[in-house]
């Protein structure tokens, strides 16, 4: 049997990268899933593959009304959701902390942690008043406890979603609601120049992986797998959790 059959999952950032890897991972294992996205582009692409277990929704998930639109969409469509996985998340380039402008220390900050709250505003109260439960999973960095420089305020967002992380796991879990975080290392993603501030070229591409001791970039594959296992009944008594997906970057 499927792990996450008829389970109903909402991923947001669905549209790429360690979004899409772990919503097609869900479907594979029989979810229906709800794919969020500030893009049309790829969540239309993903759902047309994927059919009637997908719902593309177009949401800024740093608004609460288009949170709360996505929200109530995916009741509607398909039920009161089991899982959320916050992985929408941008960054600024990797640069001098005091060369980050305002807007963009602002945008960051709301996309990466003020998302975490309005969902959780949105979908927690739904949840307990079902009364079965739920898995929320926050999509974090290895920059939350090892960071890198240059990547100051980015860092500072992780470190917060890593302790929203636990104290929203010591919160809901009266109400059996799990929450966990993933911490993937520097993977191939729309955003992999950013992280580095230099082009991605082979050559400064190695010394990034210099520093992981596995020797390679992390991929949507190992994200989803990670996200696979916390969503599903083998981890029902995992809360709390940050865990590294990082190839031994932060051992």
């Amino acid at each position: 049997m499927s792990l996450l059959q008829g389970r109903i999952a909402i991923v947001t950032g669905a549209g790429s990268g360690f979004g899409e890897g772990i919503a097609r991972a869900f479907a594979r294992e029989g979810a229906h899933v709800v794919l969020a996205d500030i893009r049309p582009e790829g969540i239309r692409r993903i759902a047309d593959e994927l059919e009637e277990q997908a719902l593309p929704l177009l949401c800024d998930v740093s608004r609460a009304d288009e949170v709360d639109r996505m929200i109530e969409d995916a009741v509607r469509s398909f039920g009161t959701p089991d899982i959320l996985v916050n992985n929408a998340g941008i960054t600024h380039r990797n640069q001098p902390m005091l060369d980050v402008d305002e807007d963009t220390f602002d945008r960051i900050y709301a996309v990466n942690v003020k998302s975490i709250y309005l969902t959780a505003r949105a979908l927690v109260p739904r949840l307990r008043a079902r009364g079965t439960g739920g898995c929320i999973i926050n999509v974090s960095s290895t920059a939350g406890i090892r960071p890198r420089p240059g990547l100051t305020w980015y860092n500072g967002t992780k470190g917060a979603v890593n302790t929203l992380t636990r104290s929203m796991a010591l919160e809901l879990g009266p109400d059996r609601i799990r929450v966990n975080a993933i911490l993937p290392v520097l993977g191939a993603t729309g955003l992999t120049e950013a992280f580095m501030g230099m082009p991605d070229t082979p050559e400064n591409r190695e010394r990034f992986l210099a520093t992981i001791p596995l020797g390679r970039l992390s991929t949507a594959a190992d994200i989803a797998g990670a996200a696979v296992y916390l969503a599903s009944d083998a981890a029902s008594m995992v809360t709390g959790v940050e865990l590294p997906v990082d190839g031994g970057r932060t051992a």
